[in-house]
């Protein structure tokens, strides 16, 4: 199926590399990111997850700063590499603890392992992380990554649970690890904005993630929100209840098929055999009125025919007792701009690190906080030079505005898990059960 499976690092190297068939070159790695690097696309963004050059095809995703990268001189289906990338990036993560070059090149010869009993003959064999584990006779160098030494998960000041565990340590007697669980749910923010600042479109893609490091595979049960509604059918009851608005309602949702959903329709909960490492117990997807975590007015006013000055104000939505981190606001200016003059807030109340980029190449300013909290307003000011009268339609050249940004412990679907409960007695030795939130931008603009 596949022809070559490679580990790139964010430079270019070659890390991990395996050749199944021959029939794609050598040089393939070097012809990859070139391409990569240098993507001459019309609209000046980055280059597809699959594209061809040569009669090869090369399909690539983006994990941990690295790029897991498979080529082909095959019709397959490019779903299905995709799936195959992004899971064998998950087993890797599963059995060094974390995604990262240097973790990757400390743990060279387990990816190696894995990758002869996952893939044979550009076929994939298997990519259970519980079964792959036993597979593996060397072991692992956890390698914490840099943006936790010394940090915080999710980079915040809140400290929190990290994950930079390996299935492996539990594995035996002598090295049993610390036995725990974690729930992740995981939003994913889709938001258009008008000019007016309505909003004209919304969704919430999400995800449950368990990550199971409890050493074995006891029976565990998860309860969801009590007043959680799936489906239209069920969205026509919301009148029944007490307080309306409180309801939550999900357009759809899938459940893993080991998963038994027996008493669901009950009580909303779930039981699951988890195996080991990390996976996606339930995915939904939700169209239903939420609160957006952050509104941004802007403002385009003439100073003379040749220079205008652009307010951008940006308020963060969400409660005060959390932050936003690596928030940034990409604006466009004008393909006949020429310089831009920034002026940032000088307050530093509820913001950390706040810096402003134009890049010439990108037409576009870049507007960046490190960390933001809840409720707080920031303001940027710009003068910009333009090589043209301004006129009428200016105003709408310094748009769309687009935002990416993650808040740990939010969701704002509402979805909460009341209980994680291990059905098994451990006796004295209690394993460790996390229940966290994050919600982030996937895409989310503001229509000039």
């Amino acid at each position: 199926m596949i022809s070559q499976f490679f580990i790139l690092s964010s430079r270019g190297d070659t890390i991990i590399t395996r050749d199944f068939l021959g029939n794609v070159p050598k040089t393939s790695a070097e012809i990859f990111y070139r391409k990569v690097k240098f993507w001459d696309g019309d609209d000046g963004s980055d280059a597809p997850p699959v594209f061809h050059v040569d009669g090869v095809t090369y399909l690539h995703v983006k994990s941990g700063g690295v790029l897991l990268v498979a080529t082909t001189k095959n019709n397959v289906s490019p779903a299905l590499v995709l799936e195959l990338l992004g899971r064998m990036g998950n087993i890797i993560k599963d059995h060094i603890g974390v995604l990262s070059e240097e973790a990757i090149r400390k743990n060279f010869v387990i990816i190696y392992e894995l990758l002869d009993e996952a893939i044979d003959y550009g076929f994939p064999q298997n990519a259970s992380t519980e079964s792959l584990k036993t597979f593996v006779l060397n072991e692992p160098c956890v390698v914490v990554p840099p943006s936790q030494r010394g940090g915080a998960f999710f980079n915040t000041g809140v400290r929190n649970p990290t994950v930079i565990r390996s299935v492996l340590d539990g594995g035996k007697a002598e090295n049993p690890g610390r036995k725990e669980i974690f729930v992740d749910v995981v939003e994913k923010i889709n938001v258009t904005f008008s000019a007016s600042g309505a909003m004209h479109a919304h969704e919430i893609i999400g995800s449950i993630q368990v990550k199971n490091y409890l050493g074995h595979n006891p029976p565990v049960k998860i309860a969801l929100s009590n007043n959680l509604l799936i489906g239209k059918r069920e969205a026509q009851l919301q009148g029944n209840w007490t307080d309306a608005s409180n309801v939550i309602t999900l357009d759809d949702c899938n459940f893993i098929g080991s998963c038994d959903l027996s008493s669901f329709d009950i009580d909303r909960t779930l039981q699951i055999t988890p195996p080991d490492g990390e996976f996606s117990i339930m995915n939904f997807r939700s169209t239903s009125d939420f609160l957006p975590p952050f509104r941004l007015i802007s403002t385009v006013d003439e100073m003379t025919p040749y220079k205008v000055e652009v307010l951008i104000r940006l308020k963060a939505e969400f409660p005060s007792d959390k932050k936003a981190s690596t928030l940034q606001i990409k604006i466009p200016v004008p393909q006949y701009a020429s310089k831009v003059h920034f002026d940032l807030d000088s307050s530093t109340k509820g913001c950390k690190s706040q810096t402003a980029d134009y890049s010439e190449k990108d037409k576009a300013v870049y507007w960046n906080m490190k960390e933001l909290s809840g409720g707080v307003e920031r303001m940027l000011q710009m003068r910009v030079t333009l090589t043209q009268t301004a006129n009428s339609t200016t105003s709408k050249d310094f748009g769309p505005i687009s935002l990416s940004f993650v808040i740990p412990m939010y969701n704002p679907s509402g979805l909460q898990v009341r209980y994680l409960q291990i059905l098994e007695d451990y006796g004295k030795d209690k394993p460790y059960r996390w229940v966290r939130y994050l919600a982030q931008s996937n895409s989310y603009v503001f229509r000039s």
